[in-house]
Order: C-alpha cells, then structure tokens, then sequence
C-alpha cells in the first residue's frame, strides 16, 4: 500500500467515526442546520446586499467580502474539476450530492476561512470575532453531517486562509475599525 493509499484509507476511516448524519437526535438537527448556513449562495447574497444598501465602512466590507466569496467559489470549482474525490456515501445533504460530487477542497470551509480572515479587515472585532466562530463550526459540521472527509476540510480551511491572506495583500487591507 502506498503512502497516499494509506492516507486515504486513514482519512476515510477517521472521517467515518466523527459522523453524525447517522444518528438523529437534536446534535445532527443543529449541526445541519449549521452546514446549511454557510451555503455558497447565501454568502453570495449577504455581502452584496451590505455593499448595495449601506454606507462607508460597512459598504466597504461588503464589497470586499464579495470578492473574496467569488474569488473562493472559482479557485475551489477549479480545484474540485482537477481533483474529482467523490463525496462520501451517506443520506444527508442530498442536494449537495447531486448538484456538486466532489469534495476536495470543501467550498464550505474555504468560504468560511476565507470571510473570518477577510472579517477581521471589514468588520468591527466583535463581528469578526463571531465570524471567525461561526467559520470553524461551518467546517466541522461538513465532516460531521457526512458530506466531506477530514481532509477535505482542511485542505478548505488552509485554501480560505491563503486566499483571505492575498485579498488582504492585494488590496492593502487594515483593519477599518
């Protein structure tokens, strides 16, 4: 067994005993709802809407947020077509098993990653402090609910933190509060 096949094998069996999506109680309920809320459209239609209907900073921070959720959606959509993992086998999140098969990196957590880092450029600290929170849970729960292997999600979080670095490299980000 090679080096990688061995990875893989490591990484599905642990990835297999962190799942819930098998046990229904309110633990799955929450974290599936969790899962839910870092869904790409949302995230889409957040920050456009904070860029069209607000004013200065929050405008700014919009805006910024926005192209960082769009920057994210095609490099991991690049990355996704070159890579092709299928997602585990399981029930939950059907309509992510059939409107995108593959799960490596995890979209979820490199969005996630990526507005907690751009977060704390754009947004007051209490605000990036929760986004920074609620960013981590995101990416757990897509291993938990059974949609993403452990290292789908971490290739997700370091690929969101690289891309929130460069935004707030290129476009010379500081903290605006």
């Amino acid at each position: 067994m090679t080096t990688v096949e061995r990875w893989q094998t490591w990484d599905e069996r642990i990835s297999q005993r962190l799942r819930l999506d098998h046990r229904p109680g309110w633990l799955t309920t929450c974290f599936g709802w969790l899962s839910h809320t870092g869904d790409g459209w949302l995230w889409v239609l957040l920050p456009l809407a904070l860029g069209l209907f607000s004013k200065g900073a929050w405008r700014h921070a919009g805006w910024t947020l926005l192209a960082g959720v769009l920057l994210t959606a095609a490099t991991v959509g690049l990355l996704k077509v070159l890579f092709r993992r299928q997602r585990p086998q399981g029930q939950w999140g059907t309509l992510y098993r059939k409107t995108d098969p593959h799960s490596f990196p995890s979209g979820h957590a490199a969005r996630a990653a990526m507005l907690g880092l751009v977060g704390w450029a754009v947004l007051p600290p209490p605000w990036a402090a929760a986004l920074s929170l609620w960013g981590g849970l995101v990416a757990v729960s897509r291993v938990l609910m059974g949609v993403h292997y452990l290292s789908d999600v971490l290739a997700g979080v370091l690929l969101g933190l690289a891309l929130g670095g460069a935004m707030w490299w290129l476009q010379g980000l500081w903290p605006l509060w």
